[in-house]
Order: structure tokens, then sequence, then C-alpha cells
């Protein structure tokens, strides 16, 4: 199937990564240069690499494969999952995982990855900062209101949780600026298009444009809203069973709820998201549902308009349903 020679597995963690080659068997190797350094030496002429995303442990490894001009395939932790699960794995470990990866990059058509230049890279840990500031602030604030509950709250709590609160918001400003500057510099064109779409804020507008790699991650749209999870599930069996529709848990959660929250401005200010929005909640659908259908709505408009490099048009947008 694949034009590579050799075909390699890794699963990796914080300390150790498992590697297992179709014809070399199981090694396993320190998560350091070091361990990188003697990867590169174990790994045969005409190599595929394949592993899975895995946060902050992937990465520095798929960024040095790369680097020395190694084949590198980066792939959905879900789909291996449900790779082994039809497997019907009985045994998990990390040496048995680092063989079932191998054997999915075997049987799969895997995508190639290519590494992130250093303003991706600065943009990506910006996002994880900001969104590890922002669960820090809302906490803080329920935690005041837990406070004033009380109704003779601690002056000394009060004033540190006030502090608290005011410098995450310093924090948070600053992060949102360097994000903004950066992502002008290299993607000022996409940004201006994707703020003429009504409905579509700035911070929705960076992240689309980082962690799509200004789009080129993805061919369709669908793709796009398959990687989101903006697409609604819908619980029904027969005539008696009928659960509530949900946004799919599969996908970018942080960008799926930006787009989710975008949903309420666009269905007010977004001719065919408005439309779309009427036209469901006038067929007796509930407005969860239409708004989830909206924000699908909004990445599709997104995706059209970053791809045609035309800024929004009301009349053209209309024509893509």
């Amino acid at each position: 199937m694949y034009k590579y020679k050799e075909i390699y597995g890794i699963d990796i963690s914080k300390d150790v990564f498992d590697v297992y080659g179709n014809t070399q068997g199981h090694i396993e190797f320190k998560n350091d240069e070091k361990g990188f350094k003697s990867l590169v030496k174990h790994l045969a002429n005409d190599a595929l690499v394949v592993m899975e995303a895995t946060g902050y442990y992937h990465y520095r490894l798929a960024q040095y494969l790369h680097k020395k001009g190694v084949a590198v395939s980066v792939v959905n932790p879900l789909s291996v999952k449900r790779f082994i699960q039809m497997k019907l794995a009985k045994v998990k470990t990390d040496k048995s995982d680092a063989k079932l990866i191998c054997e999915y990059g075997q049987m799969n058509d895997v995508p190639l990855y290519n590494a992130l230049t250093e303003v991706q890279s600065e943009c990506l840990q910006l996002f994880r900062l900001l969104d590890n500031y922002l669960k820090h602030r809302t906490a803080t604030k329920n935690k005041l209101k837990g406070e004033e509950v009380l109704g003779v709250p601690s002056k000394f709590v009060y004033s540190s949780l006030k502090r608290n609160l005011k410098h995450l918001n310093k924090e948070l400003d600053v992060l949102e600026s360097r994000l903004l500057a950066l992502v002008k510099q290299d993607q000022q064109h996409q940004l201006t298009l994707l703020k003429s779409i009504p409905g579509l804020g700035v911070k929705t507008a960076l992240f689309l444009i980082v962690v799509t790699d200004g789009f080129k991650k993805f061919e369709t749209a669908s793709q796009l809203c398959s990687y989101v999870g903006i697409t609604p599930t819908i619980r029904e069996s027969g005539s008696s069973v009928r659960g509530r529709s949900r946004i799919s848990k599969i996908g970018n959660k942080k960008l799926r709820n930006l787009l989710f929250l975008c949903a309420f401005s666009a269905c007010k200010h977004n001719k065919a998201c408005r439309e779309i929005y009427e036209r469901l909640v006038n067929k007796g659908k509930s407005k969860k549902l239409a708004l989830i259908a909206v924000a699908n709505k909004l990445l599709k408009q997104a995706f059209a308009i970053t791809k045609s490099g035309r800024p929004y048009d009301e009349n053209f947008i209309s024509k893509l349903g």
C-alpha cells in the first residue's frame, strides 16, 4: 500500500516512548533529545513514523523528525482508539499500543505531518495559556460569588480574590494582544476576510486561523466541520425514544464552544444564519439544535470565504446552501 519500506508505530508518554517496526520489532527510548537521536539512528531508510496527537508529548518528537527529513504522520487518537476496539485487543500496554499504531499506519492512508513555523508554534502556546487563564478567571469569579453568599465575607480573602482577578484580566489582555499581532504578521488577509462575516468574533477568527494552519489542513468544509465537531447528534429510536439534540463530543472543544457562542450573534446579524435558525425553529426543532446548525453554517462560510479570497457577501454566501 505504501511506498515506505518500513512503518513504525510510536506510543509516547512523558518520560519514554515505545517504538514498534513492522520488521524490526519493539524498542523503547527516553523522551528527550538523546532519545530522539537514538531513534533516528534506529530507523530504516525510507521509513514512515506514525504517532498519535497527544498534546505536548508528541509535538517535540514530530518536529524533530520532520526537521531530520523523516516522514511523520500524526493521527487522531480517537481513530486509533476505534481501530484498537475493532481489533478486540485484550492487552493494553505502551508496547502493545505501539504495535497497533504501526498496524493502523499500514492499513490506512495516513496524512503526512507538516511542521509548524515558529509563529504557528507560539500562537498555539498562547491559545493554550489563554484557555488555562480563562478557566482560572471563571473559577475566581465563582469563588467571589461564593464568598458573597456567606453574607460577611473575609475582607482579606475578598481582597486577595479581587487582586487575582485583576491580574488575570491584565494577563489575558497581554496574551490576546500578542496573539493578534502574530496573526496579523502571518495571516493578515485571512483575518480581514473572516472579520467580514457577521457574527464571527475576532477571537474565533484568530483561533480558526491558528488551528487550521490558515485552512491548509482541510480540503473541504465537511472535513473542517468534522474536525470541530459542530454537527448535531440526534437521539431517536422508533416513536418512543427521543433524546435531546446535542453537539457531537468529537472534535476541537475550544473552537466548538467559541462557534456556538458566535451563533447567538449570527442569528441577528447574518442573513443566511438567521434564515436557517428561523426555518428550523418554525419546523418545531429545538433552539439548541438550530444554534448548532447556525454554528455549522458559520464554519462553512469561513471556509468558503478564505478559500475564495473574497470578503463576505450575503448574496454570494447564500448560494453555498
